[in-house]
């Protein structure tokens, strides 16, 4: 039944990530069909981000009301209002509105999942968990690549992902009974979970919670920067044209995914501490490349596809490291608040580096990543450091 339960869960992370990355392949032909400039897409990504911090911050409260399976199927609910929504809508504003179900429904499932697992699963779960998340960001754009070329066009795209979703929250309230108890045969972590109810300042003045804060905003700002903008780092920085430079764009998105998938298997020999470390030492050669002052795009490739491997287990290691750092008790608040920093790292980093690239050079990206990367070692080690003094 545990495995059935695992395998249920790792739908529902796919669920999480088909709809992440329908929006960027779907924008061309929205943006021209509604008449409204090629930027307009940021209100509406910034829109879902807003949504989704406010359903990640307030997680803890509504599993201490409401067990995590409800909101897990509420969440995907609201998801497929959100596609629905964007299916249909004729102008700007209403991508708007349904952009707000969308985020709520995506900060509730992501963070209550995460602490489940971290929970009640080993550590090379939430690794898989996360690598069937790229399987879904993967599946979104090839879903809407082949509804544009239809004569239904991009709303199709949201049509079918909505299916996708209705499918899923189907299959997740048929097994509702498997949500039930949290003992899962052969797994660590099988007691039962009594949440802390904490103030926001009760939750800061845990040891070593701030720095695990900025920890993981420095990772995620890292992570989502490296994604957006490696495209148009390998076009304007290495001269090649926007064909290679999108395809080449995709290898750190391939890295992290079956750099999850091999975490997997490494975790069971290595802690969370050490997987975490283990990230960081491959990231640093892989910007080293980056940092090289050579013409060749070779070097760069291979260092991004190094950053990418790289970031692969650093996600999955904090959020099970988080319940053994900061007590069973706290973990779904402390989880709440690292995915509510992690979304303010990816909503307002990369765009900060197109300020930068726009009016200074596109070339500081690898000293952008680097900057990040250091905050990242620091805090991650002061925050080993807070715990082992506890």
């Amino acid at each position: 039944m545990s495995t059935l339960l695992l395998a249920i869960i790792y739908i529902c992370f796919i669920s999480l990530g088909l709809p992440d990355s329908t929006l960027g392949s779907a924008w061309p032909a929205i943006h021209a069909e509604l008449n409204v400039p090629v930027s307009y897409m940021g209100f509406i990504s910034m829109s879902v981000s807003f949504c989704t911090i406010i359903s990640a911050l307030f997680s803890d409260k509504l599993i201490r009301k409401f067990s995590t399976r409800t909101i897990v199927a509420f969440s995907i609910f609201l998801t497929i209002i959100g596609m629905a929504g964007f299916a249909f809508s004729n102008q700007f504003w209403l991508l708007i509105l349904f952009a707000i179900p969308y985020g709520l429904g995506a900060g509730a499932i992501d963070s209550s999942l995460n602490n489940y697992v971290a929970l009640h699963y080993s550590a090379k779960h939430l690794s898989w968990l996360h690598c069937f998340w790229g399987v879904g960001t993967l599946v979104g754009p090839y879903a809407m690549s082949y509804a544009i070329s239809s004569s239904f066009g991009w709303r199709l795209g949201y049509i079918v992902v909505g299916i996708l979703q209705i499918i899923i929250l189907a299959i997740v309230l048929i097994t509702f009974p498997l949500w039930k108890k949290a003992k899962i045969k052969g797994e660590e972590n099988n007691e039962e979970v009594q949440f802390a109810k904490l103030t926001f300042k009760q939750k800061l003045s845990i040891k070593g919670v701030i720095f695990i804060l900025i920890a993981f905003f420095a990772y995620c700002s890292l992570e989502q920067t490296g994604m957006v903008w490696a495209s148009t780092y390998f076009n304007n920085a290495k001269g090649l044209n926007k064909e290679t430079s999108a395809a080449l764009g995709s290898l750190f998105y391939i890295g992290i995914t079956v750099g999850r998938f091999i975490s997997g298997f490494i975790s069971s020999k290595l802690n969370d501490k050490q997987m975490i470390r283990l990230g960081i030492s491959i990231i640093i050669p892989g910007i080293i490349l980056l940092l090289l002052p050579f013409d060749t795009y070779i070097l760069s490739i291979i260092g991004l596809i190094f950053i990418g491997l790289g970031c692969a287990p650093i996600y999955p290691c904090i959020i099970h490291s988080t319940p053994i750092n900061f007590g069973k008790e706290n973990s779904q608040a402390i989880i709440g608040l690292e995915m509510a920093f992690a979304y303010v790292g990816t909503t307002l980093m990369p765009p900060l580096f197109g300020v930068i690239a726009n009016y200074i050079d596109i070339r500081l990206y690898p000293i952008y990543l680097s900057i990040f990367l250091i905050v990242l070692i620091i805090c991650s080690e002061l925050t080993n450091k807070k715990i082992k003094s506890h």
